[in-house]
């Protein structure tokens, strides 16, 4: 079993206070955040630094809420120190090498945003004290979090539903700005990232949620994957939203190896195409990254004849092939389907045969159990075919001694072939 860590912002989007709010309240770590908050206090300078951490209440919902206490300050603190402020957090938290490096790509994305969007230099970008000790904060505490979970030990995986971003307007140094906020919106941007919209009239994402997220993982995802829940967690946001519950849900559970693809299914009837049509369809299908095309006889309604097209498609790019059943073949619908694949481990390797006397490579496509069990060896085609015509044997005869010559040195390397 694998552990799995599912971040769900698709409904209220992400914040930096949000996410460690849902990840104390999933893992009931707040020792965590007085060292954080210790850390952050010897950096600054700012001994009156300080977090609140309680329970409240969101359309129902409980979820835990993480708001930080600071005296206000005109001051401000460029991006360049903010980001040595949270080099230096990482050292006094003790962040293992990739948690630190998760840490900094996080503070150097936000600061390298911001100077984007205002075209100035990163050592121009500058952030008021209050504002540049919150990030610092949600950054290391976050990254902290996660740590002692074991999120950026090998084999973790991250998923995450697309971040929902709001609507209206945003109160910036600059004045009033249409939601997201221009830094969330390069952020994402630079991640080529996918994203949700609410129609809600405030910013659900931050610039440092959508940092935080586009850093922990790149596996976007329209349902959850199936998996064995073990924790869940909520964190708050400081507003009360009408409609949602203003929360960040995250999910901690365990997965199968056998269970990790996961692909969707696409399935449309359609009972007025010509088959060339169809045909057509297939291989564009294919041609476009489907995995698997399959066309079905069956009978609709009012007993007229139907095809049912079937397409198997990676969850990344199944929106595309919609459009593309859609436009091709004029379905006004199309039913879709995210389902655990189980998967046999295939690999293709080169094996010496010995063919009337003359030595071929020949590539062999092994495919096994997720128990490691040898399930099947199949020599490629084409190899079968150079050797049949430059022999002159018939190509089940080529076939077959392939088979029983490689059966023999799999058995010899002690792999079986069951």
């Amino acid at each position: 079993m694998v552990k799995v860590l599912l971040l769900d912002p698709r409904v209220a989007g992400v914040s930096g206070d949000m996410l460690v709010g849902a990840l104390l309240d999933l893992t009931g770590l707040t020792d965590i955040v007085n060292l954080v908050v210790d850390a952050v206090r010897d950096v600054s300078g700012c001994s009156d630094f300080g977090v609140k951490i309680y329970d409240v209440r969101k359309s129902g919902l409980r979820a835990k809420r993480v708001e930080v206490l600071c005296p206000s300050s005109e001051e401000e603190r460029s991006g360049r120190e903010v980001i040595e402020l949270v080099n230096k957090c990482c050292s006094a938290t003790n962040l293992s090498t990739r948690a630190r490096e998760y840490a900094i790509a996080v503070v150097k994305e936000l600061v390298e945003a911001e100077a984007m969007v205002h075209g100035i230099s990163v050592d121009e970008v500058h952030l008021h004290e209050l504002a540049s000790l919150d990030t610092v904060f949600d950054i290391v505490c976050s990254a902290k979090l996660l740590d002692e979970m074991g999120v950026f030990c090998e084999g973790y995986r991250v998923y995450t539903t697309p971040p929902a971003l709001g609507s209206g307007f945003v109160k910036c140094e600059h004045g009033l700005l249409p939601v997201p906020a221009p830094a969330t919106l390069e952020i994402l941007r630079r991640h080529n990232y996918r994203y949700s919209m609410a129609d809600v009239p405030y910013e659900l994402t931050t610039p440092t949620g959508a940092a935080l997220l586009v850093h922990l993982t790149k596996h976007i995802v329209d349902f959850y994957p199936g998996m064995r829940v073990e924790r869940v967690g909520y964190g708050a946001g400081a507003r009360d939203v009408e409609g949602r519950p203003n929360v960040l849900r995250v999910v901690e559970g365990s997965i199968a190896d056998i269970c990790e693809d996961r692909v969707v299914v696409l399935e449309t009837n359609v009972d007025d195409v010509p088959g060339e049509f169809i045909g057509y369809l297939v291989n564009k299908l294919l041609s476009q990254g489907a995995i698997d095309v399959v066309v079905l006889p069956g009978l609709g309604k009012k007993n007229r004849p139907v095809h049912v097209i079937k397409v198997l498609a990676d969850v990344g790019n199944y929106r595309d092939l919609v459009e593309l059943l859609m436009r091709e073949v004029g379905t006004l619908g199309v039913r879709v389907s995210e389902l655990s694949r189980v998967v046999a481990s295939r690999v293709k390797v080169p094996i010496d045969v010995v063919i009337k006397g003359r030595k071929f490579t020949v590539t062999v496509k092994i495919s096994r159990a997720p128990s490691g069990q040898l399930l099947r060896a199949k020599p490629e085609y084409e190899d079968l075919r150079r050797i049949a015509e430059e022999t002159g044997l018939a190509i089940k005869d080529v076939y077959e001694e392939v088979i029983r010559q490689v059966r023999a040195k799999l058995q010899e390397l002690d792999t079986g072939i069951g």
